[in-house]
């Protein structure tokens, strides 16, 4: 094992843990280079069932003999960067959960047609940048039968920190990839699209014309403003969920999971 006890914030190799922003992380110059950070012994676990390549592991010294035994094991030939709890924290400007980071390199992208290839139900993420809401759409879309994911390029990244912390590992778990066309170029996959929206002629969510397309495409939309009229005409449903009490909407991640939940039946 290559345990490398650290005294100093400047230590060399620990800069991806702490000095390198996540955009800095991602690469955006070549994102088939760029790397992220796993979160928590279970996490990593995922990524690393999931075939993603680890880079260097940061952890407390009783994780090496505790919870992260089986990961430090598994990776034996990279750097395993271990100090005290109060440096670690300074380092990485939080108190780490589960005391253990790993640093992974990411896939390249994968084409649309090749995510949704025997995709019957997939999600496509519009301009949602809330790091909890990915992570959260994510974990029930893996938990409740999404096929496939797709995010338009103004949505948070998946492989955020936050973003894959929250979704403990789910994002490790279901295809996923950017959209660059707007959603209904989907018809060209055989899919037929479902945009959540309030509007005057949305039809609900367990109208049973929903139930039984063959292949269809929830969008879900921004936390703020939804989904842009644009791609609201575009789409071939106009969806709502019923609501009670007056209340007119959900949070996007528990409005995801209700859709998924009913559309995934």
């Amino acid at each position: 094992m290559n345990i490398i006890e650290i005294t100093s914030l400047q230590h060399p190799g620990v800069e991806i843990f702490s000095t390198l922003t996540e955009a800095q992380l991602r690469n955006r110059l070549d994102p088939q280079r760029g790397i992220f950070i796993a979160e928590s012994p279970k996490v990593i676990r995922v990524a690393l069932q999931a075939g993603y390549e680890p880079m260097a592991l940061l952890c407390e010294r009783r994780h090496i003999e505790g919870d992260a035994k089986d990961i430090v094991l598994q990776c034996p030939d990279i750097p395993i960067y271990t100090g005290s709890r109060e440096l670690l924290a300074q380092l990485t400007g939080y108190t780490l959960t589960r005391g253990v980071l790993c640093a992974m390199r990411r896939r390249p992208e994968p084409a649309v047609a090749d995510v949704c290839k025997d995709a019957r139900r997939i999600v496509v993420i519009q301009g949602v940048v809330d790091t909890t809401n990915i992570g959260a759409i994510f974990r029930s879309a893996a938990a409740l039968g999404i096929d496939a994911v797709l995010l338009t390029r103004d949505s948070c990244d998946p492989l955020n920190r936050r973003a894959v912390r929250v979704s403990m590992g789910s994002v490790f778990l279901v295809p996923w990839t950017w959209l660059d066309a707007p959603a209904s170029s989907l018809h060209d996959l055989g899919f037929r699209t479902a945009a959540m929206a309030l509007t005057d002629d949305s039809v609900a969510l367990d109208d049973p014309s929903l139930k039984a397309e063959p292949r269809l495409a929830i969008i879900m939309g921004t936390e703020g403003d939804g989904l842009p009229q644009t791609t609201i005409g575009e789409s071939d449903y106009v969806v709502r969920i019923p609501m009670a009490h007056t209340v007119d909407s959900l949070n996007v991640a528990a409005a995801a999971a209700v859709a998924f939940w009913e559309l995934c039946k």
